[in-house]
């Protein structure tokens, strides 16, 4: 390693060490405790408000955006290293957004300097919570079949339509949306990428409720919603360039979740604090041979997958395409991940059953495990990837 590298650790771990508040150095107890930021957004706690407010101002946020958007300018190695350094005190991340992670590279790719000005620095900061408006009733899987029409108004356009499973709709501030601008055109053309304040009038959210009993999900109805023109991303009726742009970090993204975040006890982690109170008995190790060698293997699985996605995203900052293989990454994370819940509810035995209650959190494994199961669908289903692998992949024939 440099010995710049060496100097960025030092001062990065320092940095950490002084700024990171104790509380936040612990893991989630439900997902109330993750920090989306928004306009409406209440914090849990004064340590969740400051540990946002301290990685904003570094830009640590978005440690690999430009400074001139408030992200942290970083390179690839040491964003690397502060996801490290982040990892040995068990840090949280300071911020979930889907502004980060999904529109915010969008918009550095094709928003214009208006837009970048406007809503970067915003992202960065927690100030804008973001929902996606893709998939329609008839246009989830095949998405360039959408159809909601945004109709050219002079200074505006004016959108009617519907989405549906919009992750996060009735918690949204603004949607990056996909709309249909040239009814005439062919399904993959006339699309073009908008962004809306959700407030808007004419706009209204229904949540959807899943069988965890939770509601991520929402439908999303528009009647007559006016969208000013400065807010149309890119060039007109080629939306769908960004789309599958966007798609690809929203893949990778969703991948990420096969992998055990920052403080987030790791699969052995939760099997060790399971010895001596295995399904109310004592005992010295788990009984089931077969459960710990499954639990080796994930831990293999895990470490493989996080070091290919550690080269891949290398491979991107220096300039490659990573195209079809956000479908492999995301079939394959999201595989882990469902075997890293169905693991952890075999580890807890008969405790994970319990659905209320303080002692489990009012049933968090079970609801997470059966949230797990959504995963294969959001995205795009698992057979969509597998189709995308196998054809721009591995060159398979339709």
């Amino acid at each position: 390693m440099s010995e710049q590298l060496e100097d960025f650790r030092a001062e990065t771990r320092t940095w950490l060490e002084a700024n990171c508040p104790a509380e936040m150095r612990s893991p989630m107890a439900s997902e109330k405790d993750a920090c989306w930021g928004g306009r409406d957004f209440k914090f849990q706690s004064k340590a969740q408000q400051v540990w946002l407010q301290r990685m904003s101002e570094k830009g640590w946020t978005a440690p690999d955006w430009p400074t001139e958007y408030a992200g942290g300018g970083l390179n690839r190695e040491q964003v690397k290293i502060l996801k490290q350094e982040m990892a040995r005190i068990k840090a949280r991340p300071a911020l979930y957004s889907f502004g980060i992670h999904m529109l915010g590279p969008a918009l550095l790719k094709y928003g214009n300097e208006q837009q970048k000005l406007k809503f970067l620095p915003a992202i960065v900061r927690g100030e804008i919570r973001w929902c996606q408006g893709y998939s329609e009733p008839n246009a989830g899987s095949d998405l360039a079949n959408l159809q909601s029409p945004a109709i050219d108004k002079g200074e505006h356009y004016v959108l009617n339509g519907s989405k549906i499973w919009t992750s996060y709709g009735d918690y949204g501030d603004w949607m990056f949306c996909l709309v249909r601008t040239d009814l005439d055109a062919p399904k993959h053309d006339g699309i073009s990428f908008m962004l809306f304040d959700m407030k808007t009038p004419g706009i209204n959210v229904k949540p959807i409720r899943l069988i965890s009993g939770s509601s991520p999900f929402c439908e999303v109805f528009f009647d007559d919603v006016a969208v000013p023109k400065d807010q149309q991303v890119g060039e007109l009726n080629k939306g769908w360039s960004i789309a599958k742009y966007l798609l690809t970090h929203e893949r990778e993204m969703i991948s990420a979740t096969g992998l055990a975040g920052s403080g987030e006890k790791s699969v052995s982690e939760a099997a060790l604090e399971s010895i001596g109170r295995q399904n109310g008995r004592k005992v010295g190790k788990l009984d089931d041979q077969v459960l710990r060698t499954d639990i080796a293997r994930f831990e293999m699985d895990e470490m493989a997958f996080a070091l290919t996605l550690e080269r891949a995203r290398d491979e991107v900052k220096a300039g490659v395409s990573l195209g079809a293989v956000s479908s492999w990454f995301k079939y394959f994370g999201t595989e882990l991940n469902k075997q890293r819940y169905s693991l952890l509810m075999d580890i807890s035995g008969s405790d994970a059953l319990a659905w209320t209650g303080e002692s489990s959190a009012d049933g968090k494994l079970a609801r997470d495990w059966l949230r797990t199961k959504g995963n294969s669908i959001e995205g795009g289903t698992s057979e969509i990837q597998l189709n995308i692998v196998s054809k721009r992949i591995l060159g398979l024939p339709g």
